[in-house]
This record gives C-alpha cells, sequence and structure tokens, in this order.
C-alpha cells in the first residue's frame, strides 16, 4: 500500500507487486469481509474491529486500486456500499489459499473454525495448483523465470 516503507510497484516479481496492493492483514479482511457479503463501513468497521481512519485508508487504497467499488446502498438509503469489482473477485482464490494454509497449520484437528462451501453441495472448498493444461503440480514441479 502506498505510503508506507518500501515500494515494490516497479518490481519484476508479480507477488512483489501484489504484495504492495493488497499485503496488510487490513486489506486481506476487508476482500475476505467483501467475499462474505460485508459492504458497508460500520459493518466493516464492527466486525474487524478496525479504527474509523484506518479503514477509511484502506477502503480508499482498495477503490483506487480497482479492487473496491463503490455502490448506491441495497436498500435505496442515501449510504453507499463497497462490492467487490471483477479484478476484486478474482482474489478469490488468494483468500481460498489462506484459508487452506491457515486450516492445515494454525487449528487443532478438532479445533472450531468456520468452513467455506460450495453452494450448490454444502462441500468444503479446496484450491488446487495446476499447469495450463489442466495437470497438477506442486511447488517441485514449478520454477521462476527471471527477467534480469
Amino acid at each position: 500500500m502506498r505510503g508506507r516503507g518500501v515500494s515494490h510497484r516497479q518490481a519484476e516479481c508479480p507477488v512483489a507487486r501484489t504484495v504492495d496492493v493488497i499485503g496488510d492483514r487490513w486489506s486481506l479482511l476487508i476482500i475476505r469481509d467483501a467475499f462474505d457479503g460485508i459492504r458497508r463501513f460500520g459493518e466493516l468497521q464492527r466486525n474487524l474491529g478496525l479504527a474509523k481512519n484506518i479503514l477509511a485508508s484502506r477502503l480508499r487504497e482498495l477503490v483506487a486500486q480497482g479492487i473496491l467499488e463503490t455502490v448506491p446502498a441495497a436498500d435505496g438509503s442515501a449510504y453507499h456500499e463497497y462490492a467487490l469489482t471483477a479484478k476484486g473477485r478474482e482474489l478469490f482464490a488468494v483468500i481460498v489459499a489462506l484459508r487452506s494454509w491457515g486450516e492445515a497449520h494454525l487449528f487443532e484437528g478438532d479445533e472450531p473454525r468456520s468452513a467455506l462451501l460450495d453452494t450448490k453441495d454444502e462441500l468444503p472448498v479446496r484450491l488446487q495448483v495446476t499447469n495450463a493444461t489442466g495437470q497438477p503440480i506442486s511447488p517441485d514441479d514449478a520454477f521462476v523465470r527471471k527477467v534480469s
């Protein structure tokens, strides 16, 4: 996010550029909440327990980056809401990957936790990394071709 620390906006690495935009915990949690249907400033603040100035700053940046957009309130009131754009919705796999890693490494086996389920069959959502032909791959099956 701009204004804090070193910027990676010109980095050759896509991960570095992405972290510049969504890499702080509050931005990721705002995006998570947007996927959960939380759209209003007050609801986001209550859910996250975040100071208004920090939330306002993160929302401004997410809107500026085209991840969220402001839309009229669904109830027709004078308020506005924050909705994921198409670009923002493409972060779904990122949120699923973070959730999956957290489930595997940060909970005891029987510890209660929320679950991400598909709407049709209510089965757990899983993420699988594949190559361009759809074949599953692991970290051992991939490499980064550096620009320089």
